[in-house]
């Protein structure tokens, strides 16, 4: 089990997993996550650690939590390298499209304090579409894959340290991806951006500038973005710094299990010979406080007692 990440690479360091200072891993027992809360107590072993599974029926309603505004997302500059720097001594392995963090790619509104310049975005995965890799459950439910993008507090001018130390200082937004059984190779998006994994299968290779254009609005449809739940928690990987306004949305995003099957099948943690990365997620964490920004269950129960009355006045 093999850790993956694709990522905006601004010219910052990455904020998630570059603090750690030890060797972690997924698929090893000695280096594993359940190693992590001992290797990495500040602050793998905090109060407020991601991921978690979101109970909706424990989701309480957040008026606060209005639209958010995202700025530059249609950007298809913005995106200009992709990089595979696995590292074999941590069994891990960052795939990262990167983005000039003076671009102005920003995100603000939706409860948040103030605006938050995007810096990456990653995906984690299971094992080809049918073991799912999502990070984060909701009702117990683990989708295919996760889509992160992480952003800091623009006021902190793209100093990670500093962000990392607020505990409001990243906002991290997690999209989770299903299967869309009805078609293969599409959105054409996702087929444009995993046409390029065949070019960066082994560590230190790189795609620089990016062949294809590609915005992060074509990753996720505006349908997604707007029911959603909020919690505080941390990074997901070592030093799991509780740092995290979580954003999960509650549409996923359907891509076809072809294109899905190719993150776990065409890169690898190494070189040539290297074991494929796999099963990229943290285990689950303990429940937090979790909120949202609209009630579906409230609307259909009130679409089904207007057909009710309908039927019985008729």
């Amino acid at each position: 089990m093999f850790w993956l990440a694709i990522a905006l690479l601004c010219l910052v360091p990455a904020v998630q997993g570059a603090t750690s200072d030890f060797a972690w891993c997924y698929h090893n027992t000695s280096c594993n996550d359940a190693t992590w809360a001992t290797n990495a107590p500040s602050y793998c072993n905090g109060s407020r650690q991601s991921p978690i599974n979101i109970d909706s029926t424990k989701a309480t309603l957040d008026s606060n939590l209005k639209t958010f505004t995202f700025t530059k997302f249609d950007s298809k500059t913005a995106l200009v390298k992709m990089e595979n720097t696995g590292n074999t001594s941590k069994t891990y392995l960052w795939i990262k499209l990167s983005s000039d963090v003076g671009s102005g790619v920003t995100v603000s509104g939706g409860g948040l304090s103030e605006a938050y310049t995007v810096l990456q975005f990653h995906l984690h995965w299971g094992n080809m579409a049918s073991t799912p890799g999502s990070e984060h459950t909701v009702d117990g439910t683990r989708y295919p894959m996760e889509l992160h993008i992480v952003s800091i507090k623009s006021s902190y001018n793209q100093n990670v340290t500093a962000a990392l130390k607020d505990s409001e200082g990243v906002a991290a937004f997690g999209f989770l991806i299903d299967v869309d059984t009805s078609t293969t190779g599409q959105p054409a998006s996702w087929k444009t951006l995993t046409t390029l994994l065949s070019q960066i299968t082994q560590k230190g290779q790189a795609i620089d500038p990016l062949s294809v254009s590609v915005s992060v609005d074509d990753l996720v449809p505006a349908n997604n973005l707007k029911s959603f739940y909020r919690y505080l928690g941390s990074l997901t990987t070592p030093n799991c710094e509780e740092a995290v306004v979580w954003t999960v949305f509650k549409q996923p995003v359907k891509v076809s299990k072809d294109l899905i099957d190719l993150f776990s099948t065409t890169v690898r943690v190494g070189d040539a010979s290297s074991p494929y990365m796999m099963n990229t997620y943290r285990n689950i964490q303990p429940a937090l406080t979790v909120t949202h920004n609209s009630s579906p269950k409230t609307s259909l129960s009130f679409g089904l007692l207007l057909l009710a009355l309908a039927l019985w006045m008729s």
